[in-house]
């Protein structure tokens, strides 16, 4: 009788969970109408927008010949002659980058502080500045690089300046999210030992951030090396200008050498990057690591 009855409550229990799984899967008619009528609506406007913006228009494919023409003369780089040329022109962009990157890193700290939640708990002050900061990355590099190439004429200044306030926006920002995901218990047991504020700051928050902010610093250095690129054709020095000039009276095997350097020097600065990554991070952990003691013999 015990096993009978247990097994026709078995049975019931996984009739009574099939039922409601398929419930679960089956939706309501009025719900699948509504997805796709969604669905549908979505698509028809991504369509609208492709053509109005020519990207599926006779525009398009009347252009793809010339597209592949410009690549196939591409394919064979040229200009050897001015190589010394173009590897000043891209070490001037590189740095460009670096010195921008700096810039931005070094003063994106403090203002990080000013938009965390934990190093600065004032909910108004907090908002304030962390609108400033999105209002400086809200621009581009380039819009910054035409505002300083009319303020303090062409030349490398401008560009540095430019990444440097597009980076402020940007670190300050991913600065202040490392901070508010840190972990608030060495700040408190500072504070309790007798420690300050900025105590809390030197030795509970920075060294839980430290790898963020060494990460997220590497990677601003080798996007602003390709962003650095684009600020020479606006006249903010760089090779930029150099890869314009070529362009526009359609040296494309000029270019093409023009863009391998450009493309090597990323690729080195990423090298470069992940060594620096590896090594600080990896002997931080080793500082970290309690000293072995010896055995007792």
């Amino acid at each position: 009788m015990i096993m009978e009855a247990y097994s026709t409550a078995r049975i019931a229990s996984d009739e009574d969970r099939q039922v409601r799984i398929a419930a679960a899967i089956a939706a309501p008619r009025g719900r699948a109408t509504r997805r796709v009528l969604i669905w549908g609506a979505t698509i028809v406007v991504l369509l609208y927008a492709a053509w109005i913006c020519e990207l599926i228009g006779p525009k398009f494919f009347v252009g793809l010949p010339k597209l592949g023409g410009a690549l196939a003369m591409m394919l064979v780089p040229s200009g050897f002659q001015y190589l010394p040329e173009f590897l000043w022109a891209l070490l001037e962009t590189v740095s460009m980058a670096f010195l921008g990157t700096l810039l931005g890193a070094v003063f994106a700290i403090p203002l990080a502080m000013l938009c965390s939640r934990i190093t600065l708990p004032v909910r108004i002050l907090q908002f304030g500045f962390r609108r400033f900061s999105d209002s400086l990355r809200s621009l581009d590099h380039l819009i910054w690089a035409l505002i300083f190439v009319r303020a303090i004429g062409l030349g490398p200044l401008a560009g540095i300046l430019a990444i440097a306030l597009v980076d402020l926006g940007t670190l300050s920002k991913l600065y202040s999210e490392a901070f508010d995901n840190s972990s608030k218990g060495p700040v408190e047991g500072i504070r309790a030992s007798g420690g300050s504020w900025l105590d809390g700051v030197r030795f509970g928050i920075l060294p839980q951030v430290l790898p963020n902010m060494l990460s997220a610093t590497l990677y601003m250095w080798e996007s602003n090396t390709r962003s650095a690129t684009i600020l020479g054709i606006v006249g903010a020095g760089g090779i930029g200008y150099q890869l314009a000039d070529r362009l526009r009276v359609y040296e494309f095997g000029e270019a093409s050498l023009i863009i391998i350097l450009v493309i090597g020097a990323v690729a080195l600065i990423d090298a470069l990057s992940q060594f620096l990554r590896r090594r600080l991070i990896a002997g931080r952990a080793e500082r970290d690591l309690p000293e072995a003691t010896p055995l007792a013999v």
